[in-house]
């Protein structure tokens, strides 16, 4: 069987960590065999490569294709106005349509077309398999179900699209209550959650990290991008509530220095460390190295740091927010806050620390959410969608 996978959330040789988590679901359900699979991910037009202009600069540089882990990429560009968010998806499905007319040239073929994320991605993918007669099928990760889709003209778009995708995956059953209240079928619906590579979201040695706090009595740590929806900022304020406690921060983005003013401001710059993006390879020696994980997020899907922070034996602060309730079941793996602000977030570190968690337990709990079931059941949805679409023809 042969998938065509489209997608704006795929790793390149620019930004080769950007949405590693779909690369990682592919890669596993190939493993499986009797599958193969083609990716298009389109990056938006950009004419300069400059650094001086930032993210546009890096979709300037990603190649035009390129093959990782065995699997053919192309990156078409398609246009996209700022202002004007709406026209997405036409500009994109026009890139698909001219990026398969050209696969096809060379006499590349597939069976079904395996959209990952629903705006613009799903919308445009549902249009190019009703022009081309392919099932469409559609996952939905967290903002396009949760943000995106509650945008009056982007909701219409998303719903003009449903009648043509054949089935809809979800990384959580939150996120499933969320496509069906956009009026997709239930039982046309997947709920195949995230799992976690417990071979490398393992404990290792986190000494370099501990080291750079001097010493101190509890490290904790914040792993995203740098922006308002990820909460930092309360993971910086409950530091205040602890001691000589210290605070690493992994990830970038626009908020860099806005959160080391908070933290200068309550006097916490010297116990607030910034460690820039990591690679994926050194998250686990940073989850293996600090005593609790926080996720101040407002909003995600299936937040993939949470399990792999487990993976690690680390327990996890989070917010009530999306799938989070599906991962963190029992108060020995960790602690869901309703109370986004520093001190909810400091009561719940309180809560957690007092319990002292087992972290060969948290362990366990992340060892029992492998992608192996994950994997089989979407391996087989796939099939039996396309089975069942040759019948229909």
């Amino acid at each position: 069987m042969r998938l065509l996978t489209v997608t704006t959330l795929y790793p390149n040789a620019v930004t080769p960590t950007h949405a590693v988590f779909v690369e990682n679901r592919l890669r596993r359900i190939l493993d499986l065999g009797g599958m193969s699979a083609r990716v298009i991910a389109p990056v938006p037009w950009f004419p300069f490569t400059h650094p001086r202009f930032g993210q546009y600069a890096k979709y300037a540089a990603v190649p035009r294709a390129e093959e990782r882990l065995g699997i053919p990429i192309t990156h078409p560009r398609f246009v996209i106005i700022p202002k004007l968010p709406t026209l997405q998806p036409s500009s994109y499905f026009r890139a698909l349509k001219a990026e398969v007319e050209r696969l096809e040239g060379q006499g590349v073929t597939f069976d079904l077309i395996d959209a990952q994320y629903i705006y613009p991605d799903a919308v445009a993918a549902a249009r190019l398999g009703k022009l081309l007669d392919k099932p469409v099928v559609a996952t939905a990760r967290g903002s396009d179900l949760h943000q995106v889709a509650h945008l009056p003209k982007e909701r219409r778009q998303i719903q003009a699209a449903l009648p043509d995708i054949a089935r809809m995956i979800t990384v959580s059953a939150a996120l499933g209550r969320e496509a069906e209240a956009l009026g997709y079928p239930a039982e046309q619906i997947a709920v195949l959650r995230n799992g976690v590579d417990a071979q490398v979201f393992r404990p290792v040695d986190g000494t370099r990290w501990r080291a750079m706090t001097g010493g101190a009595s509890q490290v904790f740590c914040s792993v995203g991008l740098l922006i308002e929806r990820k909460g930092h900022e309360y993971a910086i304020r409950a530091l205040s509530e602890f001691g000589d406690a210290h605070l690493l921060i992994a990830g970038t983005g626009p908020l860099r220095q806005s959160l080391a003013d908070l933290a200068q401001s309550l006097g916490l710059a010297e116990r607030v460390h910034f460690l820039g993006a990591l690679p994926h390879e050194d998250l686990p020696s940073l989850y293996s190295a600090v005593d609790v994980m926080i996720l101040a997020t407002g909003r995600e899907g299936w937040p993939n740091v949470v399990l792999e922070a487990m993976g690690c034996g680390t327990p996890v602060v989070a917010t009530r927010i999306g799938g989070i309730p599906e991962i963190i079941t029992s108060p020995d793996v960790g602690e869901i806050v309703d109370d986004r602000s520093g001190p909810g977030i400091a009561a719940g570190l309180r809560a957690l620390l007092a319990r002292q968690p087992d972290r060969n337990r948290v362990r366990a709990h992340a060892e029992a959410h492998s992608w192996d079931e994950t994997v089989t059941r979407q391996a087989a949805l796939y099939r039996d969608v396309a089975e069942a679409w040759k019948k229909k023809r």
